[in-house]
């Protein structure tokens, strides 16, 4: 098992649920302190090697034993967007490509392209991607694809 500040040096000081900045030197005890999220444990196993991950004690918390819920940015515009867990699941478990949104213009599945590839490189850093923005019926879907 990793230390805190293993955890902490190896995700950069962000909580891997949130995004947001984690301070090393908060009270672990504090609602922004941080903490260590167990990773990967499979039914009946021992906790996978440096599956670990730092993340905002709140976080963990609320997080508590189900899967999370990884938000999409509120200054993108993408309407219907996939749930961000359940896709990364999908593309670790069998590749190819995945339509994760639509967005009403071009900028808009580029300003989300970007954000999600940088967002995914933090929330699952084994899982290359790239993200594409395709014409269809008027508006710009936003594929996810492994690379």
């Amino acid at each position: 098992m990793s230390t805190l500040d293993e955890v902490g040096e190896r995700d950069g000081w962000r909580c891997w649920l949130c995004d947001e900045p984690v301070d090393p030197d908060a009270s672990v005890n504090a609602d922004r302190g941080p903490s260590i999220d167990g990773g990967a444990v499979p039914k009946g196993k021992k906790p996978v090697p440096g599956s670990e991950r730092l993340a905002h004690r709140a976080c963990n918390t609320k997080k508590g034993a189900v899967k999370p819920v990884v938000a999409w940015s509120p200054d993108l515009f993408v309407v219907d967007p996939a749930p961000i867990v359940a896709s990364v699941e999908r593309l670790t478990r069998k590749g190819g490509r995945e339509v994760v949104g639509r967005c009403p213009t071009r900028a808009d599945g580029d300003a989300a392209a970007t954000w999600l590839v940088d967002r995914l490189s933090r929330f699952a850093p084994g899982l290359r991607v790239a993200a594409d923005v395709e014409p269809g019926g008027g508006q710009f879907l936003l594929v996810l694809r492994t690379v």
